[in-house]
Order: C-alpha cells, then sequence, then structure tokens
C-alpha cells in the first residue's frame, strides 16, 4: 500500500471521527491538534526549521480561534476561556515572531493542563448520565 492510499484513509478516517464526535469530543479533538502542533513546533524551533516551526505554531493559532470561536458566550466560564486563548494566541505570535521556545512550551503546558481538566469532565459527565439513566 502506497503512502498516498495510507494518507487517504488516514484523512477519511478523521473525518469520520469528526463528523461522529459530539461538541465535547471536538474540543478535546481541538485540544490533542494543539498540542501535536505545540509538540512539533518546539522540536523544530530547537532544530532552527524555521519554516516548520513557523506552519506549526500558525496552526496552533488557527485552532486556538477555532476554539474561541465556538465559546458560548451565555455561559460565565466563557469569559475567562477566551481570555486564557487570547493570552496563549499573544505568547504564540511572540514565540514565532522571537523564535522563543519557552513561549511555546509555557502554552503547552497550559493547554495540556485544560485537555487532562477537558477529558476528566466529560468522563464526569458520561458516569452521571450513565448513572441517572440505569435508575430510570
Amino acid at each position: 500500500m502506497g503512502y498516498e492510499m495510507m494518507r487517504q484513509y488516514r484523512d477519511q478516517y478523521l473525518e469520520n471521527q469528526v463528523q461522529t464526535a459530539s461538541p465535547q469530543e471536538l474540543v478535546l479533538m481541538l485540544y490533542d491538534a494543539a498540542i501535536k502542533q505545540g509538540r512539533m513546533a518546539t522540536r523544530a524551533m530547537t532544530a532552527k526549521e524555521l519554516e516548520k516551526s513557523h506552519r506549526a505554531l500558525v496552526r496552533m493559532q488557527d485552532i486556538l480561534l477555532a476554539l474561541i470561536d465556538g465559546l458560548d458566550q451565555t455561559i460565565p466560564l466563557a469569559h475567562n476561556l477566551q481570555a486564557l486563548y487570547d493570552f496563549m494566541v499573544r505568547e504564540l505570535v511572540l514565540a514565532n515572531t522571537k523564535k522563543d521556545v519557552q513561549k511555546v512550551e509555557t502554552v503547552l503546558e497550559l493547554l495540556i493542563d485544560l485537555r487532562e481538566t477537558w477529558a476528566q469532565a466529560i468522563e464526569r459527565y458520561r458516569q452521571e448520565k450513565t448513572s441517572v439513566s440505569t435508575l430510570s
């Protein structure tokens, strides 16, 4: 099987994952993608592969902007998350212009914490939903 065919299978799989995911799972996927891009950016920056690090940082910014767009502004926590996402975008812009790996690592740490918290919230929601449905 050639590389192109494997890429097509992977792309189809990812498309199916996105189309069948709940909104909560989509947020988790976005966190995962941002973390992956952040790790790529730090490796590329350390290796002085500036174009590669630039692309990864821009993708991270795009993901964060998508997370901002997806916030439900009627929920009070959304304002805090937006401020945090805005901070991360600014840090990534600075990291990109100054080639500052530490700023990328700071954003990565925040994203990893958010991802873990979000995954725990999803799991708690599922458990509560299951316990309620078994009581019915």
